[in-house]
């Protein structure tokens, strides 16, 4: 007999540890996540929509396994019929097809369970990447992209280990396990006594070992995970560690880190081989010991050659079930890692946002509320601070945005201009006070409506990778050729256009590194004209124009404002002169409110913020 191993989880397999999870701590210190309860109702709650599939699977591996329990069965009769010199033709053929018989049942049902697993898993990316992408800003930004991107792929894809092989290795090794200890006790009592307390031996042994696996393969996880965040710092600022000729030192920092989850996955492989040879090992004991008790038991003409010879097969028959039990526990030890990662992804505050439950599904055509005319602003008394700072970045604002018209706000870095913009975008809420849009608080809106009322262009402008047309089209893929060429023109991106050839299908590489800082900008300024917002939120949008380009883009914000109510965080005042009211903000408030010329002589920090930029 060869001694068996239990498989092992590849090392790290969810690519990362539980934030504020210590693996050797008790369960009185575990998560709700962590409870058996919990994952167990998730997993549950994954196969369940596929109970169908599985449970002919999991009937058809059951009846292989059952089969299976006859055969030594039948080869006990074979051997009786051959002692006897009777015809051995019938038990032949029955034996024979047993083993037919299951062998069929067992590739059909490994089949089927394999095609559930992948459907679990399916479902389990689907469920995780809609709640990730109605998650709040806020929540967004309290993880690693990189954590998050393991979870959704890797954490995931041990969903398919789990219900292909841990499930029903519970199901048929147990039943196998029980079925053989009952035949076993039919074929000889005495022996099955013998074999009990081996296997028991290897019970009390196994949970021992079962928690340090469990362990292992939290660290192990928790390694890959560093690995992965190292490796996303670099990549999140390549051009920076260029830069700077640190290549060397995050190419160290990788290197440590991966040299940790290499230790790790071979201090879970190690436990893992134990656990597996300890199961092999507690069989061949036990054929040994029940050979030799077995043998004298012939001997005594107790039982008979034929009785021994069957009892043996069924002693080595227990060596499939234990190791199934034995590899099914140690995967369900990662796996219960995994699904306490997704379930705390599904804990993250998310938006109510009406998404569909798979991107095939039908969904509810945007509203379009452009039609109702600029939008007005009311902020009453809001005071909003960032989770796990103490400062507030905005305090006691105050301020009316009318309808139509060009609000600018100004101020000193840090001083709660952008935090405005996130707060009307509702990326976040604010924790006192009212927020009010056509005299209605925002948390009355509903969240599609809002951001479909709003333009917005981001301080750091994201361009996709794509087309020319697609990043333009973005929040609007129903737009004309006509419309979009004429945006590109509002915001002076005909010369881009043509350098592409004059094809708006064109590819822009990734990021937009083939652009200039000021194209990126403007593609980002066309998408959100191209939306006729009723309210456009401009976050330092001309930053990175030439003074030619900011000149131009000035004239069309004012010619929007006209029809459309504009709210601009400048630090450049000069785009701003003009503006129906620009707020002066300092330290999270409305210092004064005022026009240019009226700013200048009656605010010190305006007057020095103009006299600094050469305007007065």
């Amino acid at each position: 007999m060869t001694t068996g191993t239990a498989a092992v989880p590849e090392a790290g397999s969810p690519a990362a540890g539980l934030p504020g999870f210590d693996p050797t701590a008790g369960d009185d210190q575990q998560s709700p996540a962590e409870r058996p309860s919990h994952w167990l109702r998730m997993l549950l709650g994954y196969v369940r929509p596929h109970r169908v599939t599985f449970g002919a699977a999991a009937v058809l591996l059951l009846a292989s396994s059952g089969l299976g329990l006859l055969q030594p069965l039948a080869a006990k009769a074979l051997i009786d019929r051959l002692t006897e010199n009777s015809p051995i033709g019938p038990t032949l053929t029955a034996l024979t097809l047993l083993v037919v018989t299951a062998a069929v049942m067992l590739g059909i049902g490994n089949y089927l369970m394999l095609r559930t697993a992948e459907a679990v898993v399916l479902d389990g990316r689907r469920g995780l990447v809609r709640h990730l992408f109605r998650l709040s800003v806020g929540s967004m930004r309290s993880q690693a992209p990189g954590d998050l991107l393991a979870r959704v792929t890797t954490d995931t894809m041990l969903l398919r280990q789990i219900a292909s092989q841990s499930l029903i290795d519970v199901l048929t090794g147990g039943l196998m396990l029980v079925g053989a200890v009952v035949l076993m006790a039919i074929v000889d009592l005495v022996l099955l006594g013998v074999t009990v307390v081996v296997v028991l031996v290897l019970v009390v042994l196994l949970s021992m070992i079962m928690p340090r696996i469990r362990t292992a393969a939290l660290r192990a996880q928790e390694s890959v995970g560093e690995m992965g965040a190292a490796l996303e710092r670099v990549l999140g600022a390549f051009t920076t560690v260029k830069a700077s000729g640190t290549e060397v030192a995050e190419m160290e920092r990788v290197d440590v880190a991966s040299r940790t989850a290499y230790h790790q996955g071979i201090s879970l492989a190690r436990w893992g081989s134990v656990a597996g040879t300890t199961a092999g090992l507690a069989i061949q004991v036990a054929f040994l010991v029940v050979l030799g008790v077995g043998g004298a038991r012939v001997a005594s003409g107790a039982m008979t050659v034929s009785a021994l010879v069957g009892f043996l097969l069924y002693v080595a028959y227990l060596t499939h079930p234990l190791i199934q039990l034995v590899s099914a526990s140690t995967y369900l030890q990662a796996g219960r890692a995994a699904l306490s990662r997704i379930a705390e992804v599904n804990a993250l505050p998310a938006e109510p946002l009406d998404l569909p439950a798979t991107p095939t599904a039908p969904v509810a055509v945007r509203r379009s509320t452009h039609g109702l005319g600029p939008a007005s602003v009311i902020f009453d008394r809001i005071w909003f601070t960032y989770p796990g700072r103490a400062e507030p970045a905005v305090a006691d604002f105050t301020l009316t945005v009318p309808a139509g018209g060009l609000t600018a706000l100004v101020g000193p870095s840090g001083s709660g201009k952008t935090t405005v913009l996130s707060l009307l975008e509702r990326f976040y809420d604010p924790q006192r006070g009212h927020l009010r849009l056509d005299g209605r608080d925002l948390r009355n809106w509903d969240l599609n409506e809002l951001r479909a009322s709003i333009g917005y262009v981001e301080q750091d402008v994201a361009v996709l990778a794509g087309t020319l047309r697609e990043n333009v089209a973005y929040a609007t893929p129903g737009a004309s050729e006509a419309e979009i060429r004429d945006v590109l023109r509002t915001t002076r991106l005909l010369p881009l256009l043509d350098r592409l050839g004059g094809d708006l299908d064109a590819e822009i590489k990734h990021r937009g590194v083939s652009l200039s800082g000021g194209e990126r900008q403007r593609i980002a300024i066309a998408r959100a004209l191209l939306r006729k917002p009723r309210l456009l939120l401009l976050d330092e949008a001309t930053s990175q124009l030439d003074a030619a380009n900011e000149a131009a883009l000035r004239d069309v914000i004012q010619e929007i404002a006209h029809h459309t109510t504009v709210v601009v965080v400048a630090h450049r005042l000069s785009t701003v002169l003009e503006a129906t009211q620009i707020v002066v903000m300092q330290d999270g408030a409305a210092r004064s409110i005022g026009r240019h010329s009226t700013l200048v002589r009656t605010d010190p920090l305006y007057a020095e913020l103009a006299k600094e930029q050469a305007l007065v």
